[in-house]
C-alpha cells in the first residue's frame, strides 16, 4: 500500500513504520498483539496496514514464472483473509510459501495478532495478479471479543505446551470482573470431541474459567482420547456461559429451546445444556441429564433450569 494514496485522503496522521523480519510466524503474531494492546492504551484511533505482496509464480511468461503452489497460496490467503479466521494462517505449510514465493505472509501474521480473540469483520476490494504477482486489497475491522477463540487458544497452548495459557492482557471487564460457571463443547466433523464444564464458578474470574474448561474438555473428557495436535485445525468451539440456576416445580416450567436443566436425586446431579441438536422435547432432556447422572427415568428428581449466552 504506496503511502502516496494514503496520503491524498488523510493528512496531519502520525505514522509508525515497521518491517517484517526473519523471525517466525508466531513471533510476527505476538508483534501483532504488542501493537493492538500498545494502540489500546493510546487510547487514539489506530490503522494497522499490513503491506505485502501475494505469490510471484502466477504467469509462466510473467517476470518470476509460474509454480502450481502460486495460485493455491493466492486463493488460501484470500479465503483465510475474508472469512477472518486469521488464526487458519498458523496452517500454512512454509514449503507451499517458498514454492508460491510469497513475501507478504509475515505481515498477514502481524496483522492476525493485532485481532488475536475478537472477531472480524471483513470485506475483500480487489484481487488481481495482472505481472504474475498477486495483489489482494481488503479491509478488516475490529467486532466483538470471541470467547470461542480463547477457549482455541487455551486448548492448543496446552497441546503444544503442556502448560495452561496466562490470561492474555486487556481482556474484557466482563470476564475478568465477574465469576460464571462456564462449558466448552468442541465438535469434530460435526461430531462431538470433548464437553466439559462447570455448574457454578470455581475459578477466580470468568475468563480462567473458559481457560480452564477449555483444556479439561480436549484433554480430559473420558468419553473421548485426548486431543492431537494434528487435530486441532479441525476443531471447533462453543462456549456456554450460565446464569445461575433457579429450582422449578416441574416440567412445564422448563423449555428445551431457552432453558438448560439440572436434576438432583441425593448425590446424584446431571445436566443437560439448552437447544442442543437432537433434544427436541423438555422429557428428553430432562430424561438425558438423568442419564448422564446414573438417575433412572422413573426416580423422582429436583428440577433446576439455567439460561446461557452462547458463544459459536
Amino acid at each position: 500500500m504506496p503511502l502516496y494514496y494514503i496520503n491524498q485522503k488523510y493528512q496531519n496522521y502520525k505514522l509508525i513504520r515497521i518491517s517484517q523480519s526473519g523471525a517466525d510466524p508466531k513471533t510476527h503474531y505476538k508483534l501483532g498483539q504488542i501493537v493492538a494492546e500498545a494502540a489500546q492504551k493510546t487510547n487514539r484511533n489506530t490503522v494497522l496496514i499490513a503491506s505485502g505482496d501475494l505469490s510471484h509464480k502466477l504467469l509462466s511468461g510473467g517476470p518470476y514464472g509460474f509454480a502450481p503452489e502460486g495460485p493455491q497460496f493466492d486463493e488460501r490467503i484470500k479465503k483465510i483473509l475474508c472469512s477472518g479466521k486469521f488464526t487458519e494462517l498458523f496452517y500454512i505449510p512454509e514449503d507451499l510459501r517458498d514454492a508460491a514465493a510469497e513475501c507478504g505472509y509475515n505481515s498477514y501474521m502481524v496483522l492476525a495478532g493485532c485481532f488475536d480473540l475478537y472477531k472480524v469483520d471483513a470485506e475483500l476490494l480487489c484481487y488481481e495478479g495482472p505481472f504474475g504477482v498477486g495483489y489482494l486489497s481488503a479491509k478488516f475491522s475490529r467486532g466483538e471479543f470471541d470467547p470461542c477463540s480463547l477457549a482455541r487458544e487455551s486448548l492448543e497452548y496446552a497441546v503444544k505446551t503442556g502448560g495452561i495459557l496466562p490470561a492474555p492482557p486487556n481482556l474484557p471487564d466482563k470476564l475478568t470482573n465477574s465469576r460464571s460457571g462456564v462449558f466448552v463443547s468442541i465438535h469434530k466433523n460435526g461430531q462431538l470431541r470433548g464437553c466439559i464444564g462447570t455448574i457454578a464458578p470455581i475459578q477466580e474470574n470468568t475468563a480462567v474459567e473458559i481457560i480452564q474448561n477449555a483444556v479439561s474438555s480436549g484433554l480430559r473428557d473420558s468419553r473421548f482420547s485426548p486431543v492431537s495436535e494434528s487435530e486441532l485445525s479441525s476443531l471447533v468451539y462453543k462456549v456456554d456461559v450460565l446464569f445461575p440456576p433457579e429450582p422449578v416445580s416441574g416440567i412445564h416450567e422448563l423449555d428445551v429451546v431457552r432453558y438448560g436443566v439440572i436434576v438432583s436425586s441425593g448425590y446424584k446431579r446431571g445436566l443437560l445444556l439448552p437447544n442442543l441438536d437432537g433434544v427436541k422435547t423438555v422429557e428428553e432432556q430432562v430424561n438425558i441429564a438423568k442419564a448422564k447422572a446414573g438417575i433412572t427415568k422413573s426416580e423422582s428428581v429436583k428440577l433446576e433450569r439455567f439460561e446461557v449466552v452462547r458463544h459459536e
